[in-house]
């Protein structure tokens, strides 16, 4: 497999991989920024006020978009993958 190709590879695997983990980064982002907010505003220093709702908004996430993640994945593997091994 030539260098180009291979170079073309990694860079579409980190495409797909922030592509299917973006989503989920910017839920856990968004619900951490208003848990400290809150902490903040109300000086509740409660440490499993930051861990709970960050777990339980990430799995939510991940139960709405775990169809387009599994999507984006098998395509990616279907294409690109698929045709470098079959290429050795």
């Amino acid at each position: 497999m030539p260098a180009e190709a291979l170079m073309d590879l990694a860079r579409a695997a980190v495409w797909v991989s922030l592509v299917v983990g973006g989503p989920v980064m910017i839920v856990a982002l968004v619900v951490g920024l208003v848990i400290g907010l809150f902490q903040a505003l109300t000086s509740i220093q409660e440490m499993t006020l930051t861990f709970v709702p960050k777990i339980i908004a990430i799995l939510i996430g991940l139960w709405v978009l775990g169809d387009f993640m599994a999507t984006e994945l098998g395509d990616f593997f279907k294409g690109p993958i698929v045709d470098a091994l079959a290429s050795i």
